[in-house]
């Protein structure tokens, strides 16, 4: 069979079974749904988050002291409009009113996006205590600029901040895709549900994943390829556990070297606790306390 003739007679069967899986399982084709332009349009309106957050440093220009109002300015007011709309666009995906005509989700899109808005200045001073941690954490950095310039910990944590006040506010799919683009930047995995403390440091960074309900105190340190994550959601029989808390807590001032894996709802790291490179935690640890693996030596 010839191309033309396989066009005429068997693609059409191919195009119809594609259909039906789609119209009969998971699919996204509505107007409000968000697409790959969609996505791309909210990685643009996140490096403009990032601009106010760090004028000069991420910013497509450079911007001076004198300029720095003006610049605030006019770039927050194109973020508001714009973020709005892809707030009221997943918004309407997810209303039971599929017509939206008498429904608030262009009005509650607003108020999640003033929201927002108005949380920057307190997301900026937990992320200049989150860089003054680096740079006391790190004898390697020579100044701040070179943290925020450089540091892949920097642009993972600052996404997940703004991330994680549009998870509080309860905005669907949008703090996902804004931090999986940073995930993809940084290979740092955080999730915008997790709750973290200011004065957080991730060194180098690479295979970091901090899972949902991972909560974290402040002045906390950890290393590449640390794991906050939980244990399989499926028991014994295959069937999917329905468990709220499943990531631990990680309290204040704690360390936890690279490539440790701390798993599970109940675990909690007490404050002060040190725990060495590639352990496996699914235990609590007390506040103070030194965790090694064990090292075999010989027979």
């Amino acid at each position: 069979m010839d191309m033309k003739e396989w066009i005429n007679k068997a693609l059409p069967d191919v195009v119809a079974r594609l259909e039906a899986g789609i119209t009969s399982n998971f699919h996204v084709h509505s107007e409000e749904a968000l697409n790959i332009a969609g996505r791309n349009a909210i990685y643009e309106v996140l490096d403009d988050i990032l601009a106010a957050l760090f004028p000069g440093a991420y910013s497509r220009e450079r911007v001076g002291t004198e300029e720095i109002n003006f610049f605030l300015g006019d770039l927050l007011r194109h973020v508001t409009f714009r973020l709005t709309k892809q707030i009221s666009g997943v918004y309407r995906y997810h209303c039971p009113n599929r017509d939206c005509e008498e429904c608030d989700c262009h009005e509650r899109a607003q108020e999640a996006c003033r929201a927002l808005i108005e949380d920057l200045p307190n997301i900026r001073d937990a992320l200049a205590q989150d860089i003054d941690a680096a740079y006391e954490g790190d004898p390697a950095a020579g100044s701040l600029d070179e943290i925020v310039l450089s540091y892949p910990c920097i642009e993972a944590i600052a996404t997940y901040r703004v991330a994680h006040r549009l998870y509080e506010l309860e905005v669907p799919i949008i703090p996902r895709i804004m931090s999986e683009r940073a995930h993809s930047h940084t290979g740092i995995d955080i999730h915008p549900g997790a709750k973290i403390g200011p004065h957080f440091f991730i060194d180098h960074g690479t295979g970091v994943v901090i899972g949902e309900t991972t909560n974290i105190g402040r002045n906390v340190k950890l290393y590449q390829g640390v794991t906050l994550g939980a244990v399989s959601p499926v028991d014994r029989e295959g069937k999917r556990r329905d468990v709220q808390k499943r990531h631990p807590d990680i309290e204040n001032d704690v360390i936890i070297y690279a490539n440790a894996t701390i798993l599970g709802g109940k675990t909690k790291i007490g404050k002060g606790a040190v725990i060495g490179g590639n352990t496996w935690i699914t235990e609590s640890v007390p506040p103070g306390a030194v965790i090694y693996s064990n090292v075999r030596t010989g027979d």
